[in-house]
């Protein structure tokens, strides 16, 4: 979307002399990788915003096979005994973070999250803390190492385990006895929780505990009243781990009931410890789908990697073997998260999903469902280049407002695309995303950040963070991925613009596509680890003539396949906007032709029925309904559907000021 001012309709007698070329692809392919195809366990719990994650032992990282399935399987980790204050702060005001530092930095360079375990546990704690006898010594003494480890590594935990195990066993449900029990009261466990807060505001602060799995226990019941009584008081805490040190009876017939009450209290709800004697398939099964169906069940850790790496080694509780091979629960888990088993011969859904991508496409499309809406400060002409995710049983929807004084954005959600027209719109130049020119959003889950991101153009490639997509005002004011236009789109971009910003994320890698209105595709990359600094190496993606190659670049990954489907808009003959296609096994290319011409196009008038009235002849800017809603865009071959604007096609006059409205395009062709 160009972020000037821009011309009207161009002159078809002008198009007619465009060719549609076959693109030039300067870039060489390269295979996609396993966990592409969401065959490991981290990569598939991401493809529902999830984590799976392990303990890990510094003093295990030089062991290769260990660090072979840490770095293939998981994308979250937690230091096992490294953050722990006998480690970390042996001697009073003597602080050592070598251990937990190698684990962090390490999982860090590779994307992987961190949790942080533990600040305050009554257990592994020098005896300079318990031997204390003053509740002002103690208080002091418990800030100021929340305070110093949570500074430490601002910025690097996802969350934290903020206080662990401070409930008594049996049929009290009251805290047990301990230093900080026994001299500061109940309100310890709150005072921790606001003092990490203040040391750490963006990391999720979490309490954690085991054998509170099973609803109906005295001990879970008194850990609920505690969480609900800190929501209904503002006491900031985010999430609850359930540890799900399990016997090889697995969990208790209301786990899932309990995460349910739990995450109904407003917070997050963890797996953080899991191991079940003698890893029983059914059991590990259980456990997963517990977390699965519910939504707010943002993620799980098993305790170890191998079953000599386990606190438990004797009951064999893990997903690997002693030597690192799967062991069957590793299938059940796999499969479970929704990944496909790598001991089938064939991955049949693979298959169909292939085949289910025609070299033809056929649509319907519905009548315009969501119009601008002005207000007293908005005078908006027109709605644009949507971004859409599901997630949360709501489809959230951020899009370009147009008008004659320039370009901001706007959010919208709802449950229904029946209630889109009547859905609330929250102007963005309200928030810290700021007035001025911002347009042609792309939204999506950094699921190693555990953050949202808006990516969208400034003049620049800019993007804005935000913890919450739900809420409009979380967003955080615009920041830029390159410090200035690459030299390689300067050298080329002639009278064009650069357009249009679209990132998506591999295993490995993150990559910036990019146009120019003048017929190039623009790719930059950078490591998951670095993600969002570091884009280096842009080059030319692909090329052809101005108009064939035009702007709002689309990239997904094809759910189930090592495929890439690239989407880009062009201008026709007719001088109307339509969509190309290509496909490649990886996100370097080389790109392939798949529905490329304007005979034969991805999507564009021609091949769209409307039963509701032909009101557009355009077919331009907008985003697939995608599978999931994390970083990797992933979509679902059967059934596409595609959110775009398009316009009256007796609309004239300055481009700013065109009436775009969005209408929903469904695939009529599926061969699944």
């Amino acid at each position: 979307m160009n972020p000037l001012k821009r011309p009207g309709r161009r002159r078809a007698s002008v198009l007619g002399l465009l060719a549609v070329a076959a693109m030039v692809t300067p870039t060489t392919v390269t295979g996609a990788s396993g966990a592409e195809r969401a065959t490991t366990l981290g990569a598939q719990a991401a493809q529902s915003g999830r984590y799976f994650g392990t303990a890990v032992a510094a003093g295990k990282l030089g062991d290769g096979t260990y660090t072979s399935i840490l770095d293939r399987e998981f994308n979250s980790v937690t230091p096992e005994n490294e953050m722990k204050w006998d480690t970390t702060e042996r001697s009073r005001g003597s602080f050592n973070f070598g251990p937990a530092d190698q684990i962090v930095n390490r999982a860090t360079a590779r994307g992987q999250r961190v949790r942080g375990h533990t600040l305050v546990w009554h257990s592994q704690l020098p005896g300079w803390v318990s031997s204390l006898t003053d509740a002002n010594t103690l208080r002091s003494v418990m800030n100021n190492h929340i305070t110093t480890v949570a500074n430490h590594y601002k910025g690097k935990i996802h969350s934290w385990d903020v206080v662990n195990e401070a409930f008594a066993d049996g049929g009290s449900g009251a805290h047990r006895s301990s230093v900080f029990q026994n001299l500061l009261g109940d309100g310890f466990i709150e005072q921790a929780f606001r003092t990490a807060r203040t040391a750490d505001p963006a990391a999720k602060l979490c309490y954690n505990d085991y054998n509170i799995e099973n609803w109906s226990d005295a001990k879970t019941q008194g850990v609920y009243r505690m969480v609900r009584d800190f929501k209904s008081r503002g006491v900031p805490i985010d999430c609850v781990g359930f540890q799900a040190h399990f016997g090889t009876g697995g969990p208790p017939s209301s786990f899932q009931t309990t995460l349910s009450n739990f995450a109904a209290l407003g917070v997050d709800v963890q797996i953080t410890e899991l191991d079940i004697a003698q890893a029983p398939q059914a059991a590990y099964t259980g456990t997963v789908r517990a977390c699965m169906n519910v939504a707010r069940c943002t993620g799980i850790t098993v305790w170890g990697i191998r079953d000599s790496d386990s606190w438990r080694s004797g009951e064999n509780p893990l997903l690997f073997d002693r030597s690192g091979n799967k062991k069957a629960a590793y299938q059940s888990v796999l499969t479970a998260l929704g990944g496909t088993a790598a001991t089938q011969r064939a991955d049949t859904r693979s298959s169909r999903s292939a085949a289910a991508l025609p070299s033809r496409f056929s649509w319907s499309s519905s009548g315009p469902l969501i119009s601008p809406k002005p207000d007293s400060t908005h005078n908006i002409a027109g709605i644009k280049d949507p971004t859409v995710v599901r997630y949360n049983g709501k489809y959230h929807v951020f899009a370009s407002t147009a008008s004659a004084s320039g370009y901001n954005l706007v959010y919208l959600s709802f449950s229904d695309w029946s209630q889109a027209g009547s859905a609330t719109h929250h102007y963005l130049d309200r928030t810290a995303v700021g007035a001025g020119y911002r347009a042609a959003p792309q939204v999506f889950y950094y699921a190693p950040q555990r953050l949202w991101y808006l990516v969208y153009q400034t003049g620049n490639a800019s993007y804005s963070t935000n913890p919450d997509i739900d809420n409009p005002n979380g967003w955080s004011a615009p920041r830029n991925f390159y410090s200035s236009m690459p030299d390689i789109i300067r050298q080329n971009i002639g009278n064009g613009y650069w357009v249009d910003m679209w990132v998506i994320c591999d295993s490995a890698n993150c990559h910036l596509f990019s146009s120019d209105d003048n017929g190039h595709l623009y790719r930059s990359q950078t490591s998951v680890g670095q993600f969002p600094g570091g884009f280096t190496n842009t080059v030319i993606a692909a090329q052809d003539s101005k108009y064939a190659l035009f702007e709002a670049s689309n990239v997904y990954r094809v759910q189930d396949t090592n495929q890439y489907l690239l989407l880009v808009e062009a201008i026709g003959s007719d001088g109307r906007r339509y969509f190309r296609s290509w496909t490649a096994s990886s996100l370097a290319g080389s790109w392939t032709p798949l529905a490329a011409s304007e005979s034969n196009p991805f999507a564009r008038a021609s091949n769209v029925s409307f039963p509701a009235g032909s009101w557009t002849r355009d077919i331009s800017h907008g985003e697939m309904i995608r599978a999931g809603h994390d970083q990797t865009l992933s979509i679902n071959s059967c059934r596409l559907q595609y959110l775009y604007q398009g316009l009256n096609p007796h609309a004239s006059g300055d481009y700013n000021s065109l009436p775009w409205r969005l209408g929903l395009l469904t695939q009529t062709n599926s061969t699944c």
